[in-house]
């Protein structure tokens, strides 16, 4: 564990120090920020104190943020070779990319940090559902675990950052559009099962409040999928070398 949050450290400060960190959080403050306040189902238009329309619009913030995030965790390691020193180090491939994905879950928890002014600008309008609230920041770092995962899967099968960032896209779009669709023209068991795969499924009905153990898990086995394929990737490619 202790070799895993070093990584972790590491690829944090990194974030930092590359500027990418600032860039991304300032983007994705700018984009939800203005369709919170400003454009479409802002707060003022509604008339409530909620933060339904930030929850609304920042997982699909999240969905273009993230893979922006991961595309070079370990593509651009492989592409430089530095993914091969770090793999002869006294670490194993599960250890690199559990902490890879915690310096990211980290990343996403500062960004959401930044939106607690929204929060205390709404509880000054109106009397707030706290609760929704909370759930609803959950809601958000559940959703960005499962995107993280998928994105460094991407990032493991290729050695290009733009390849990973569009598969990692592709794959979001199954799990946050398609499934969804998909699941409306099927009836029974089937229909029920798409619905089942779909992110905003399960995201929509915690940022309404609900917390549901099946979301959670649901929640937790794609980030677990996710992490296993690109550690399994890892194996594979050292196993080849």
């Amino acid at each position: 564990m202790k070799e895993t949050l070093v990584i972790a450290h590491k690829e944090l400060k990194t974030f930092f120090d590359s500027l990418i960190a600032y860039i991304l959080i300032i983007i994705f403050l700018g984009m939800s920020g203005f369709f919170t306040w400003l454009f479409g189902s802002d707060v003022f238009f509604i008339g409530q104190a909620t933060l339904q329309p930030f929850f609304s619009i920042a997982y699909w913030t999240l969905f273009f943020f993230i893979p922006a995030l991961t595309m070079k965790m370990l593509s651009e390691e492989k592409r430089s070779g530095t993914l091969e020193l770090l793999l002869t180090s006294p670490v194993s491939d599960w250890q690199v990319v559990m902490g890879k994905f915690i310096a990211c879950v980290e990343l996403i928890g500062i960004a959401l940090l930044f939106t607690l002014p929204y929060y205390i600008t709404i509880s000054f309008i109106g009397p707030v559902d706290h609760g929704a609230v909370i759930s609803g920041y959950i809601g958000m770092m559940l959703i960005s675990t499962a995107l993280i995962s998928i994105g460094l899967f991407a990032s493991s099968i290729t050695n290009n950052q733009i390849v990973a960032f569009l598969l990692s896209l592709v794959i979001g779009v199954f799990f946050l559009i398609i499934f969804d669709v998909l699941s409306n023209n099927f009836l029974g068991a089937f229909g029920q099962f798409l619905s089942y795969l779909s992110l905003s499924t399960h995201y929509e009905s915690i940022s309404r409040g609900v917390i549901d153990s099946r979301d959670i898990l649901y929640f937790g086995s794609i980030a677990f999928v996710g992490l296993f394929l690109a550690e399994t990737v890892l194996s594979k490619r050292n196993i080849v070398e």
